[in-house]
């Protein structure tokens, strides 16, 4: 399962209102470290298939939702559940580590 491409039109429908944990990605194009992440997020939503939605939100296209969930540093990871901010991870974690992050919360 590829992530979901989110904006403010489909934020809420796909994550606040999602019957499963959410991960978002805040990123953006320029960003080294969120490029180096892009890769890991992708294993995680074929990984998690199922079990949670993995989606991302380029923040320079989106900077209302970024302003609301207090992104002032990217990469950054927040796990949404019941339609809240569960936990985040600032800046580039690698795969087990996340993976570790997501199953402590999940």
């Amino acid at each position: 399962m590829a992530e979901i491409i989110l904006n403010a039109d489909n934020f809420e429908s796909e994550v606040l209102n999602s019957d499963i944990p959410v991960l978002v990605d805040f990123w953006a194009e320029w960003c080294g470290p969120c490029k180096m992440l892009g890769p890991v997020i992708s294993q995680l939503a074929e990984q998690y298939e199922g079990k949670i939605k993995v989606a991302k939100v380029n923040v320079d296209s989106n900077e209302e939702l970024a302003m609301k969930y207090g992104i002032d540093s990217i990469p950054a990871v927040k796990l949404f559940a019941g339609g809240e901010v569960k936990d985040e991870s600032i800046g580039f974690t690698p795969l087990p580590a996340l993976k570790q992050w997501i199953d402590a919360n999940i």
